[in-house]
This record gives C-alpha cells, sequence and structure tokens, in this order.
C-alpha cells in the first residue's frame, strides 16, 4: 500500500525565490494547456493530445520572448503539470461516464497566483530529487532543502510534492511503497456514534469529548479579522495582517488533524472491527449547525479510520445514513419513532429501559454493522477491506527506479507506527 509521509521544510530566501519561479511556470503551463483544450472544443476540434500540448507550451514555448523564463525551472516540474493536467480531465470524464465512483467531479479549473496553495511535484523516474545522506533533500534548480525529519520513511520515496501554504509554510510529501503493519487481532468490537456535544460515543461506554478547536479560536480571529479589515487594499500591512490570520486557522486545523490523529489510532488499535454510520457532511455542512459540523470534522476522521483499518489489518464498515439508529430500542428492537435533538434520554415503551440517545445509537450502529458484514460475507464469500481512494497526489510507476535513501535511521522495506501529533509534520496518510 502506499503512505504519504509530510515534514516541514526550511528553504533559505534564494531556494524560496527559485520554489516561487517554480510554483509560477507549473501555473502557467497548466493555464497555457487547459486554455488550449477549451478553445479547441468550443470550435468543435478533436481532442489535442499530451505530445502535443507538450511540444507547442513546453517545448516551443522556452524559445519565445513571452515564455522564455520557463527554461528557469526544471523540465520535470512543467512535464508534470501537463500530466496532473491529463489526470484531472480523466477523472472529469471518467465521472461523467459513470467509471468513477463518489460525487460528480468537476472540469479543471485555470490556476491563480493568488491561491492559498502552492504546489509543484516530482517523481523518480525522472531523478529530480534525492535524499542526501546529511538529511537534506536536493530538488533540481532549487538546492538542499533542510527538512525536519519528525520520523524516518519506511522506505525510499517514489514521488516529492513540495507545497506552500496559505501561512507561508513549505512542506515535503513523500509517498512510500510499504507494506501493511498488521497488529494481533482482538476479540473486541466498536460502534461509533459521531455528534457535536459529544465528538463520538462508542459502543463499549466511551465518550470522546468534542475539543471544539474553531470554537474556542473565534476570538483570536474575531480580532485578527478586524484588523485585516482596517488595512488598506493592495497594501503591505494587509499582506502581513492576512499571514496572521491565516497562521491562526492553520493552528486550528493542526490541532483538529492532531486530535482525530490520536482519537483514530486508540480505537483502531483497541477494536478489531469498527462500525459508522454514513453521514451526509456535506449536506449538514450547509443546515444550521453548519459552523460545529465543519468544526468537527468527521468526515477527516472517518477518512483515518478506513485508512488506518487497511493498514494494520482491522475491519472498517459502514452502515447506511437512513438506518434509524436514534429510534430503536437497543435490547428489544422496539421502533420508537423520530425525536428532536433535545430529547437525549428516552424510555421505550416496550421493555421500559432508559436510553441515553448517543449509547443507544452507538450500540444500534455496532449490531447494524455486524449484520451487513455477516450478509457481505454469505453473499461474497469473504470480506475484503477496501483501502481509500487517492486524494491528493499518486506515486510513480512500480517499476521506475527510486531514490537513493539517506536519511539517518531510514529502513527500507519496515514500517512505523502512527505518530499522532498535532504538528502538520508529523502526519501520515494513505493515498
Amino acid at each position: 500500500m502506499q503512505l504519504r509521509y509530510n515534514y516541514r521544510v526550511y528553504p533559505d530566501g534564494s531556494q524560496c525565490t527559485a520554489l516561487a519561479q517554480a510554483f509560477g511556470c507549473a501555473r502557467v503551463v497548466w493555464n497555457d494547456c487547459l486554455r488550449e483544450r477549451k478553445q479547441v472544443h468550443a470550435a468543435g476540434l478533436p481532442y489535442v493530445t499530451s505530445a502535443e500540448l507538450s511540444r507547442v507550451y513546453i517545448t516551443q514555448a522556452k524559445r519565445t520572448t513571452e515564455r522564455g523564463w520557463l527554461t528557469g525551472v526544471s523540465a520535470v516540474v512543467l512535464q508534470q503539470s501537463l500530466r496532473d493536467l491529463d489526470t484531472a480531465y480523466k477523472n472529469f470524464f471518467d465521472s461523467t461516464k459513470g467509471k468513477r465512483k463518489g460525487p460528480k467531479v468537476a472540469p479543471p479549473r485555470y490556476k491563480s497566483k493568488k491561491d492559498t496553495r502552492q504546489s509543484i511535484r516530482l517523481n523518480t523516474n525522472t531523478n529530480a530529487f534525492c535524499l542526501n545522506d546529511d538529511g537534506t533533500v536536493y530538488v533540481a534548480k532549487v538546492g538542499d532543502l533542510k527538512v525536519t525529519w519528525s520520523r524516518p520513511l519506511p522506505a525510499a520515496p517514489t514521488s516529492l510534492t513540495l507545497t506552500k501554504d496559505s501561512s507561508g509554510r513549505y512542506f515535503a510529501s513523500f509517498v512510500v511503497d510499504t507494506e501493511p503493519d498488521i497488529l494481533p487481532e482482538l476479540d473486541a468490537e466498536v460502534g461509533i456514534d459521531l455528534g457535536l456535544t459529544t465528538f463520538a460515543v462508542l459502543s463499549n461506554g466511551t465518550r470522546i469529548r468534542s475539543p471544539k478547536f474553531l470554537r474556542r479560536a473565534e476570538k483570536k480571529l474575531k480580532r485578527l479579522r478586524k484588523d485585516l479589515s482596517r488595512k488598506a487594499k493592495a497594501s503591505k500591512n494587509r499582506a502581513r495582517a492576512r499571514i496572521k490570520v491565516a497562521r491562526q486557522h492553520a493552528r486550528v486545523a493542526d490541532r483538529r488533524r492532531g486530535f482525530h490523529h490520536k482519537a483514530s489510532t486508540r480505537i483502531i488499535r483497541d477494536n478489531q472491527a469498527v462500525y459508522v454510520e454514513d453521514l451526509a457532511v456535506s449536506g449538514l455542512g450547509r443546515a444550521r449547525l453548519a459552523k460545529s459540523v465543519h468544526d468537527a470534522g468527521w468526515s477527516t476522521f472517518v477518512s483515518m479510520l478506513e485508512y488506518k483499518a487497511a493498514k494494520h489489518g482491522r475491519y472498517f464498515g459502514k452502515i447506511g445514513r437512513f438506518e434509524p439508529t436514534s429510534q430503536v430500542c437497543s435490547v428489544c428492537g422496539l421502533k420508537d419513532g423520530p425525536k428532536p435533538l433535545h430529547v437525549r434520554e428516552w424510555t421505550c415503551k416496550e421493555c421500559g429501559t432508559v436510553h441515553d440517545r448517543d449509547d443507544n445509537a452507538s450500540k444500534n450502529t455496532l449490531a447494524a454493522g455486524r449484520a451487513d458484514r455477516l450478509n457481505a460475507s454469505q453473499s461474497a464469500g469473504k470480506t475484503r477491506a477496501k483501502v481509500p481512494a487517492q486524494r491528493v497526489e499518486a506515486g510513480s510507476h512500480p517499476d521506475g527506479p527510486t531514490t537513493v535513501a539517506g536519511i539517518p535511521g531510514l529502513q527500507a522495506g519496515s514500517t512505523s507506527n502512527d505518530v499522532c501529533s498535532p504538528s502538520p509534520s508529523r502526519n501520515e496518510e494513505d493515498i
């Protein structure tokens, strides 16, 4: 399986300039090729191939006066930008034809230099980057980048993505092919009911409180946004105020991500099977409780449970979002009907059991998940854990060459345990 390891990068002044140039050149190639394909489509002409776009907007463009500055960056960055555009078009076509599962994918859009996130991607097939023995990462036409290694890589990486976020921080994301780290089997299984007041209630009685990181930071964010609104547009003071707001939002996101990692790792390690409800988060995010829903981050938490279950050999299952987990008595099975959100306890009319709303829902989630798993195993013969689909970046071809692993402590073929920390440089996600 492929995992992504993120690390904080600290480029110097000249390297920041080189990275900014690389970000800009990759963006220009993307926009030029996208514009050409849109114009050809509007004229009713055949689809332009990638080879033709590469010849015109990369090779020939370097010889012109308008695009001569493209020679200042590695050609690998430009070619990879074109390949990423092809991937975006393929995802769009597969989505319209029904070949791609999940929500509909929109067609590719133009990139702006004002986007809060800038990135470039490199793979090992072109030797555009390598790991040095002193712990730095060499990137073509950028130099040796200083990296904070919060953990050793389990194997030699197959691709590298350099990213600059809205707060001005730089990150290096390595894609690594590694074997699953199978944990010893357990008898425990758990159903999870996600909420807002209490983040998660487990069927074994465990309750995970909701930290509400955004709510706790709202007072400071309000002051920073007020300072930003008072600055003159296009001024240096406004740019500095914008970075302060972005950094505060980054702290909130980092703390939330660290909390999700710690909670999901603990649940996966303590249970052989985990069942959750398939919530319509995108719909709930547009309702009255939208801010609280986004602050909870249910989708990210469920995604972490899914990929960590696949990594550690656990079973992960989702029950239907229309299962009446809050309406059915977990003791006798009586369906007592819908209840408003302010009703936190209710008494079963059949057996007289007094239920806590969240505890009862988690037990019903466990029962429904076990039933779905049993039905699936009987119909398919066996149950296979699905590895989550790629979300951000793709690895290079498995037959391609790999970089020389020169990081102290790197052991090729070994696996590393999850490190749950609020710092984004210690996050690990499946692709």
